[in-house]
């Protein structure tokens, strides 16, 4: 038996359900503005580095990405942020770039010094510059970092020792702003030992791991595309962050892993891609 229903009941059942699409529309975008922003994810990876010594297994690293000071990320929230990382207990905490995102670097610099001052950890913070600290103002972002106690190690190397062992964890400046020296910091980097490479762009994995001679890159600037719907992802990743935009991958013989950062640019939206700190456990090999 068939039912028909009148026209304005027709009507009245369309005009429902398009204010119950844009009820939903709205509470989406609500969500995405105003709570995924700040649900930060604390992602916790172990992994096994071929070179690592026995006296640095179990070592932790804390990584975070692409603060953005000035699209989103606030005082407050940074302060929040390293609260968190610190209570992760790190031996070391790396940032992978992108501390502020366009304009006067004053007009975030205190609240960007106070919040990066508050990150602590025994073997002490190290960073390297992305292309936004480039376009913005390279040598601004690198006094802020100075002055709250960060070691840039853009085209540089930082080592640690335990005993005779040694782990490396080198830098490259930013690669689309064509600021890498590779070479310089190859030249710099002793052929015995671990090494973990800070690279803004993920997409330098391509680059690095043809060497041979880096057993992890850590990487941001995709921020993992800060929106990614059911089905199809990421609509937008950003140039030399679409091949690993996200998570961990097998580049060669290395270990790519991609943050997706803590801060967001515009608009400051996040949906299905929450901030995320990582906490990597370095392993020996064999234990």
């Amino acid at each position: 038996m068939s039912h028909q229903i009148s026209r304005r009941t027709f009507l009245r059942l369309s005009v429902s359900s398009m204010l119950a699409t844009m009820a939903v529309g709205i509470t989406g975008f609500g969500y995405a503005r105003d709570i995924e922003p700040e649900w930060v994810e604390v992602v916790p990876l172990g992994l096994r580095l071929p070179r690592l010594d026995a006296a640095f297994h179990g070592y932790r690293v804390a990584q975070i990405s692409d603060i953005h000071m000035g699209s989103g990320m606030t005082g407050e929230r940074l302060l929040q942020i390293a609260e968190l990382v610190n209570a992760q207990q790190p031996d070391l905490i790396a940032m992978t770039g992108d501390f502020v995102t366009h304009g006067a670097v004053r007009r975030v610099e205190q609240a960007l010094t106070i919040g990066l001052q508050a990150f602590d950890a025994p073997d002490g913070v190290i960073a390297v510059l992305g292309n936004h600290d480039h376009v913005t103002n390279a040598s601004e972002v690198r006094t802020v970092l100075q002055r709250a106690g960060i070691t840039d190690i853009s085209n540089g190397v930082y080592s640690l020792g335990r005993g005779s062992t040694r782990l490396h964890f080198a830098g490259v400046d930013d690669y689309w702003e064509h600021q890498d020296r590779l070479d310089v910091v190859l030249t710099q980097l002793p052929d015995d030992g671990a090494a973990v490479l800070l690279a803004h762009e993920p997409d330098f994995a391509d680059i690095s791991a043809a060497t041979g001679r880096f057993d992890l890159q850590i990487s941001g600037h995709s921020h993992g595309g800060q929106i990614r719907l059911p089905l199809i992802g990421a609509p937008v990743l950003p140039r030399l962050g679409q091949r690993y935009p996200m998570g961990q991958y097998q580049v060669g013989t290395m270990i790519q892993y991609t943050n997706r950062g803590v801060g967001t640019i515009y608009p400051p939206v996040r949906f299905n891609c929450r901030p995320e700190i990582t906490v990597f456990t370095l392993e020996a090999p064999g234990l």
